[in-house]
């Protein structure tokens, strides 16, 4: 039995968090290690509590959210940051995806699709709200990379990534060892000059990189 995924959930409103807490709670898998309130708190309780997941959202009573996502990884860089946030305009919507959030939900996002999001970004796959992925899709500058600059074997595993599969279920898909896939993606993310799978579905759906 796989090990659940270790939650850590931040936002300045106490209702909020009791909230989330007591319906995550319930959900098969996940286990809320700790809560903090702000940027300072949620450095403290990651040392402790060592969280897989930490839920966030962007407004925080001390410094701003995109900082926190940058403090937070550097603290803990395998940790996964999902936003949950009321906001979805589109300088908070890339500057959260620049500093290295793996997904990005609104509010008022279905509670299982919450659920699922944890999940999502955990395993290494997106989760982005619906209209937030359409923003993304049409922001930001063109790349200067074109479909036949990746070899057929990395524009296989980029259609995969877009599908929302993780690497071993991309390799049982293709055939190939775990390994080199990880390698595969290496370079794909390399050559879109992004730095995670989210970034590089984004990328690859606006550019049409895939089919």
């Amino acid at each position: 039995m796989n090990a659940p995924i270790r939650l850590l959930i931040v936002d300045d409103h106490a209702v909020v968090r009791e909230g989330l807490r007591a319906f995550l709670r319930l959900q098969q898998g996940i286990e809320v290690v700790g809560e903090a309130a702000g940027a300072d708190e949620a450095i403290r309780v990651v040392a402790t509590s060592a969280p897989d997941v930490i839920l966030l959202d962007l407004v925080m009573p001390q410094g701003d959210g995109i900082g926190a996502i940058r403090r937070l990884l550097e603290v803990a860089p395998g940790v996964r940051v999902l936003v949950l946030t009321s906001f979805a305009d589109d300088a908070q919507i890339f500057a959260a995806m620049a500093a290295g959030a793996a997904g990005y939900l609104l509010k008022d996002v279905d509670p299982q699709a919450l659920a699922d999001g944890i999940r999502d970004v955990h395993a290494g796959r997106p989760a982005l709200d619906p209209s937030v992925a359409s923003r993304l899709m049409r922001g930001g500058g063109r790349s200067r990379l074109t479909r036949d600059q990746l070899t057929p074997r990395e524009q296989d595993v980029l259609r995969l990534v877009v599908e929302g599969l993780a690497n071993k279920q991309i390799a049982q898909r293709l055939g190939i060892g775990e390994k080199t896939i990880k390698t595969h993606m290496s370079r794909v993310l390399a050559k879109l000059d992004v730095a995670d799978r989210t970034q590089a579905a984004v990328l690859a759906i606006r550019e049409g990189l895939v089919d």
